[in-house]
């Protein structure tokens, strides 16, 4: 069951996009101060005991967040900022109360969205409405050149709609393409490193074999060392005792 004071933050909610459904004029305040109270309202419930779940807090956050986006995107001064600041603007995903087919937020997001487009063109065409009534005598009586201009703003916008279009595509194209690179760019990388893995291998077991190659050829050395020096020993020794011989032999002559 919801608290009451869930009971009062709906009955304020559904009262609040009502007003913002509705053309205010540039005195009213009431709608500016229920969304402040909204926000304070929120607050409580959040911190209630009896919150509700996380999931319809996070719906009220959005709403009540709608709500103050679009009265701060109403205080701009071009149309131009209007339409781009209700781009950003999320509305609601269910309904507030039980007898709306479709969420109030988005009914007032699309007549938030079709004002800022109807500024805009009376911008660029010159006319300034100041009422429903003013606006259709304007576009009656609007000449044939502005009807045309009116036509070819159309063209315009439908045009910048289509390349904005045409370069999401090509940027997911782009984005595809790029992780298409970056996946081969893996793969390839992943192959250098087995084959210098490889390499490494091959390398130790080469320097495994030329230390042993090493070790053989010392052993092999010590022993022709050791050879030629007995018999250097050897040699020098005969010498030494032939010589002995030959003096004692010989003996010197007087």
């Amino acid at each position: 069951m919801a608290s009451r004071l869930e009971i009062n933050f709906i009955r304020l909610l559904s009262r609040c996009e009502s007003m913002a459904s509705e053309k205010r004029g540039e005195t009213e305040w009431r709608l500016e101060k229920y969304v402040a109270a909204l926000e304070e309202m929120l607050v409580a419930l959040k911190k209630s005991q009896s919150k509700p779940t996380q999931e319809v807090l996070a719906e009220y956050t959005r709403k009540v967040g709608f709500l103050k986006g679009l009265l701060e995107a109403e205080k701009l001064p071009s149309p131009t900022e209007k339409a781009l600041a209700n781009q950003f603007l999320t509305p609601g995903r269910t309904p507030t109360i039980a007898n709306e087919r479709m969420p109030a937020s988005k009914t007032v997001h699309m007549q938030s969205k079709a004002r800022c487009t109807g500024e805009m063109r009376a911008e660029l065409l010159g006319t300034q409405p100041s009422s429903k009534d003013s606006e259709l005598r304007n576009r009656r009586s609007l000449p044939v050149d502005e009807r045309q201009s009116a036509a070819e703003l159309d063209a315009i916008l439908q045009h910048h709609h289509n390349l904005q279009e045409k370069l999401a595509e090509d940027m997911i194209n782009l984005a595809r393409n790029l992780k298409n690179n970056t996946l081969a760019a893996q793969n390839i990388i992943k192959q250098d490193n087995q084959t210098l893995t490889q390499s490494m291998r091959q390398a130790d077991m080469n320097f495994e074999k030329l230390r042993n190659e090493s070790e053989r050829l010392e052993q092999h050395t010590k022993k022709s060392v050791n050879w030629l020096l007995w018999l250097m020993l050897i040699l020098v020794s005969f010498t030494f005792i032939s010589m002995i011989l030959f003096i004692r032999i010989f003996p010197r002559l007087r």
